[in-house]
């Protein structure tokens, strides 16, 4: 086997341990927050804000981390960045009040946002050293990790730990783990890769045109998928008149669906292509929203009918942010700017989507909100196939990647 092969496969188990450990660490807190409300009396609207400064944290460096990642070079800040998020949830495991909670929500904020940079910018990177589509398997990655993280919170509790001990025993361990997974990352400057198979040897930069076309695909994506996180549970209570322990399931039927095709969808981008993988993204989410906005004049089959729209929406818009992702990968290049600004991009869409959402809902109706991710939904396809293909069209054929070959 030679080095660069070696290197390439090593990364990659690197990558796929900083997805599963970001997703952890977001998981222990997204699991401890009914806890950490109870214990600091915060109630809806300051938990409200504290998220809200969490999410701007996030924003404000994700634009700050592309220029740094580019710098220093992405292996470099996933040393540091991977580390200090996790060791970052001390903050609101150890807050004894609202005003010391809300300041360091910001510190932890600050330190997702670059994790999330860094890594996907490595991730990049790997799969153009493989020379074939290995992203979407990260990003299943990552719910795994969340999904272990809310398990095991819920296990300990019923075994009567502390909510706040375990936050913080996971601030004290979880940097640890990222350490040997950094050990894995490519060489630091990392390797030229060589073009990918079938043809990938880049134009030049992204220009501001195709940027900005992927980052509308990325902000449609994310809004119609922070859309189905937090509405569909309510949809089924709310519209379905479903059962409050029934409810809950349209949302996990989501979620498992978008797991499963982001942890298999690497083949079927390979086998479809970026530019039929994201136009078919963007027709099944359609479909998806289709499907629940009929579903209460489905009689009996209301709940059926809504599963199944859910279940279409999670397979379609499980493959959006990989391809969005290794198309920015596929120019060449430095990438940390570039994948800066559609990460900034589809956040927004994910952090503005519950609310724009909830005011439609408070004014009209829940079905009503709901039409806005259905065309959104296709507007990822509108926007992303006609970047991807310019982004395509600005190759020129290239010599077979031999990791791909070899793997």
């Amino acid at each position: 086997m030679n080095k660069k092969l070696r290197d390439a496969r090593r990364a990659r188990a690197g990558v796929f341990g900083f997805f599963i450990l970001t997703g952890f660490v977001m998981g222990l807190w997204a699991a401890g927050l009914p806890s950490l409300n109870e214990r600091l009396d915060l109630g809806p609207a300051r938990l409200g804000s504290v998220l809200l400064l969490i999410s701007g944290g996030a924003l404000v460096s994700m634009l700050a981390a592309g220029p740094l990642v580019d710098r220093l070079s992405s292996r470099s800040v996933c040393w540091v960045a991977g580390p200090v998020c996790a060791l970052a949830l001390l903050g609101p495991a150890l807050a004894t009040g609202y005003g010391m909670l809300a300041g360091l929500a910001v510190l932890f904020g600050l330190g997702l946002g670059v994790t999330e940079v860094a890594m996907n910018a490595h991730s990049v990177e790997v799969e153009r050293a493989y020379g074939r589509p290995i992203i979407s398997a990260f990003h299943g990655a990552w719910s795994l990790g969340g999904a272990a993280a809310g398990g095991l919170t819920a296990l300990a509790l019923r075994a009567g730990a502390d909510a706040q001990t375990l936050l913080v025993v996971g601030a004290v361990v979880v940097p640890f783990l990222f350490l040997p997974a950094a050990h894995l990352l490519l060489p630091d400057p990392p390797e030229q890769p060589a073009p990918q198979a079938g043809g990938a040897r880049s134009g030049g930069p992204v220009g501001w045109w195709l940027l900005g076309l992927l980052g509308v695909a990325a902000f449609a994506g994310h809004l119609a998928e922070g859309a189905a996180i937090d509405w569909a549970a309510l949809h089924a209570r709310w519209v379905l008149d479903a059962d409050p322990a029934a409810a809950p399931l349209a949302y996990t039927v989501f979620a498992v669906a978008m797991t499963t095709i982001r942890l298999l969808g690497d083949p079927i981008r390979a086998r479809l292509g970026s530019v039929r993988t994201i136009r078919l993204a963007g027709v099944l989410a359609s479909c998806g929203y289709a499907l629940v906005l009929v579903s209460p004049v489905t009689g009996g089959l209301a709940t059926a009918t809504a599963w199944t729209g859910w279940a279409l929406a999670g397979v379609g818009l499980a493959t959006v942010v990989p391809v969005i992702f290794s198309a920015v990968g596929a120019a060449g290049g430095p990438v940390g700017k570039a994948l800066a600004l559609v990460t900034a991009c589809g956040y927004t869409g994910l952090l503005a989507g519950p609310a724009i959402l909830g005011y439609i809902a408070e004014s009209s109706s829940l079905p009503v909100a709901l039409i806005v991710p259905a065309v959104l939904s296709a507007v990822v396809a509108l926007a992303g196939v006609p970047s991807i293909r310019a982004l395509t069209a600005r190759t020129v054929p290239a010599v077979p990647e031999p990791v791909a070959a070899r793997d």
